[in-house]
């Protein structure tokens, strides 16, 4: 075979290839794709079996911001997008013509019911739950955010500040 059959068949094929490549994706619905919605933030989602610190923060934090994303009637990922920066807040509100001090209620609205799902799920006791309460809702308004930046760099340095101390901490865990 000359080397310009050889190269007439070889784009023969690859064009054959992608047609099959394409009719596969047809078939597989890949004509109607749509991106999946995102989950409705008002909607209860029970917690699972958290194991350690790091999974309680976790669910802590998706409940927290279920709740507030929840009250103003925006998803999660919105929510979590708006609350990285200042910067990204002021968008956030401005899109939503929302308030610093309606965000700054709804996240208050979402740490309170993280709590309360933590409670729930046993991954709270209810002598701690009690007081944590408490001071989420004396936290004024205006130092709402300033506690969300606390606490984000403290659970960036909880692993190192307990070190060995997490490993007999979570051992107290449910």
């Amino acid at each position: 075979m000359s080397g310009e059959r050889r190269g007439h068949a070889l784009v023969g094929i690859a064009v054959v290839a992608s047609l099959v490549l394409v009719g596969v994706y047809l078939a597989a619905g890949g004509a109607s794709y749509a991106p999946a919605k995102t989950a409705d933030p008002c909607k209860h989602r029970p917690w699972g079996n958290p194991e350690g610190l790091e999974q309680i923060a976790q669910q802590f934090t998706l409940s927290a911001l279920n709740g507030a994303a929840c009250q103003l009637g925006v998803s999660r990922e919105e929510l979590a997008q708006a609350l990285a920066s200042d910067e990204a807040r002021e968008k956030f509100a401005d899109r939503y013509d929302i308030s610093e001090e309606e965000i700054a209620k709804a996240v208050r609205a979402g740490l309170l019911r993280a709590v309360n799902d933590a409670e729930k799920a046993g991954a709270l006791s209810p002598l701690v739950a009690g007081p944590i309460r408490d001071t989420i809702r004396s936290v004024p308004l205006d130092e709402v955010f300033q506690l969300l930046e606390s606490a984000r760099s403290l659970l960036n340095s909880a692993e190192g500040f307990l070190g060995p101390a997490q490993d007999f901490l979570e051992e107290f865990l449910p």
